[in-house]
């Protein structure tokens, strides 16, 4: 399997159990006590230790180490004597007060962190938990253990070497520190006896806090959400993969996000339950703390299992595509419509997810006499979301017959009617200004303006057509916006003729088309006619457009300049005035205009 973003972190050993497994109870790793007596916990594998073996461990509970010390001689050596016997790794988490919270025992190679639910350290902040564990193979310190440090931000991870009479060899100590130029995050201490470790560990670990809390309060100033992106090819081609991670930084740009990273994976299929696979996941814990991210956006839609996985194991917040071109959507849109459609798509999307239930709820079981707290809060949330999706579709088909009786004038009148379509950020607003001097908002992003805009332009001889612009598309465009946004797109089944305009300068442009096309089929709208209008001229060298738009039959402009505008209103007028577009629109236009021929010869709004 062939990674393009690789890190120094290598794949989680097949030995060591999933993170995060509930206690169950049952089988090699479960949560044991002692005699369930005192509530003394050893996490891991207990199977096969003998009883005065578990005493020994349930007697690290009792120690304390002094505020000031890592860890010391006597410490260590009472850990590897009985990772001696056992012939297991033990371990132990050590508050800032110096008590032992967690007892955990593993397999000879390996060790397991405990399940403590929903704790965090705050952002810029460790976790106030140091973990100390001894090694029996060869590598001290390990993948998991890099992993694990990053992943829980613990304030440091001591490994202790054990010699052949069980005594303690050197101790190896790595921490976190705010990202060098290279990257890293992650910095180790040279190797030496636990009775060397002689830094005050008090003032050393408030020093290191300082430094982290200083470097995350210098990125928030003015800065919003910093993503790692993650795109999985799934079998697709290289470059289509690669098509696809530009697209979706510019969406991410679009929507204000930071771009942190970008992880692009080669891989025949997407993992079922984690997108990336379980290793990958583990990687991506670090590369999120190595660039100071708080947000992990795939380019593949998440289903609501994949998406919780994920977030759990991350401790991140976790989107995909959809949920990021629908936080677009919402910053874009300003008519009364688009606000409606936007809400409506987003509660589409969110009410499947709400069967998945918050840690927070209450875990009673369903059935008679076992229907918690939690169960009812999630039943309530379901049916206020369907009420309100109710609702939304209500007032939306109220102000769809509005629109209807809109356009039903404008028909009664005979006006033709030119709908600007194409893919997003192709310049569909730039040349809706360029032709009738409207003032509507344009800016070199995706999805940049939402809300349709109509505009009369006025030819000779007392001709004009109405020429309205429309929500751009995208590849892949979710189903709940489809959905949502057909009223608007309904607008689009009054068109006489589609100026489709199209990126020129995009190396994939052709694929945009076919896009486009696709989804004014699936409206079934291909029959409308067609003049394709090669945008961004201006970035090409001179007649690339020219030789590109004549060979597609359309026509070259660039709407920000100017450029090939009058070539674009005589093609216009000749389709729209000259040729049997359709008979609803000969019928509309013969008497209107008959058949006059003569040049264009002025453009304005009317």
């Amino acid at each position: 399997m062939e990674d393009r973003h690789t890190h120094e972190l290598c794949g989680r050993s097949s030995e060591t159990p999933p993170w995060g497994r509930e206690p169950t109870g049952r089988g090699p790793w479960a949560t044991l006590g002692s005699r369930g007596e005192r509530g003394i916990q050893i996490f891991g594998n207990t199977q096969g230790l003998k009883a005065s073996q578990v005493r020994a461990l349930e007697r690290l509970y009792r120690r304390r180490l002094p505020a000031g010390r890592l860890v010391t001689q006597e410490f260590a050596r009472e850990l590897t004597e009985i990772s001696h016997e056992i012939g297991r790794e033990v371990g132990v988490l050590v508050d800032r007060r110096g008590a032992v919270t967690h007892a955990m025992v593993g397999s000879p190679s390996a060790i397991e962190m405990p399940e403590w639910g929903r704790l965090r350290a705050g952002q810029g902040r460790l976790r106030g938990l140091r973990c100390v564990h001894t090694f029996l193979g060869d590598e001290p310190l390990t993948h998991d253990d890099l992993t694990d440090l990053a992943k829980l931000r613990l304030d440091a991870m001591v490994t202790l070497g054990v010699d052949a009479t069980g005594l303690p060899t050197e101790a190896h100590v790595a921490h976190l520190r705010p990202a060098k130029l290279d990257g890293t995050v992650v910095e180790r201490m040279p190797p030496r006896p636990p009775a060397l470790l002689d830094l005050d560990f008090s003032d050393w670990i408030g020093a290191l806090e300082d430094e982290l809390a200083r470097t995350t309060r210098t990125r928030a100033v003015g800065a919003g959400d910093r993503a790692v992106l993650v795109a999985v090819s799934a079998g697709r081609p290289r470059h289509e993969t690669e098509e696809a991670v530009v697209e979706l930084r510019e969406l991410a740009r679009s929507a204000g996000v930071e771009i942190a990273d970008v992880v692009m994976q080669v891989r025949p299929q997407i993992d079922p339950r984690t997108v990336v696979g379980s290793g990958r996941l583990e990687d991506l814990v670090v590369c999120a703390f190595q660039h100071d991210a708080d947000l992990v956006i795939f380019d593949h839609d998440l289903s609501p299992a994949q998406a919780r996985n994920i977030a759990e194991r991350l401790e991140l917040r976790v989107i995909d595509r959809t949920q990021l071109i629908l936080d677009i959507f919402a910053q874009r849109a300003r008519s009364r419509d688009g606000k409606l459609q936007v809400e409506l798509a987003q509660l589409k999307y969110r009410l499947p997810r709400l069967a998945q239930r918050d840690e927070g709820l209450s875990r009673l079981g369903g059935g008679i006499g076992g229907r918690g707290p939690g169960e009812q809060r999630l039943e309530v949330d379901r049916r206020r979301v369907r009420e309100r999706i109710a609702r939304l579709e209500r007032e939306l088909g109220s102000l769809r017959r509005d629109r209807e009786g809109r356009r039903s004038r404008r028909k009664r009148r005979g006006v033709p009617v030119l709908s600007i379509v194409g893919y997003t950020n192709a310049g569909k607003s730039t040349l809706l200004r360029a032709l009738t001097h409207a003032d509507v908002h344009i800016e070199d992003r995706l999805f940049a303006t939402l809300d349709p805009t109509s505009r009369r332009l006025r030819f000779p001889r007392e001709r004009e057509v109405i020429v309205t612009d429309t929500v751009g598309f995208i590849r892949d465009l979710p189903e709940d916006l489809k959905e949502a946004f057909r009223a608007t797109l309904e607008e689009l089944r009054d068109a006489d003729l589609f100026l489709h305009v199209v990126d020129a300068s995009a190396p994939d442009f052709e694929r945009r088309i076919a896009t486009v096309r696709r989804v004014l089929d699936e409206m079934q709208l291909s029959d409308t006619p067609e003049l394709l209008v090669f945008n961004q001229s201006d970035r090409l060298e001179a007649g690339v457009a020219e030789t590109i738009a004549a060979r597609a039959g359309g026509v070259a402009v660039s709407a920000l300049r100017g450029l090939g505008l009058r070539g674009l209103l005589e093609q216009v007028e000749a389709t729209v005035w000259r040729e049997a577009v359709s008979e609803r629109t000969r019928e509309r236009l013969t008497s209107l205009a008959g058949d006059e021929e003569a040049p264009v010869q002025a453009v304005g709004g009317a």
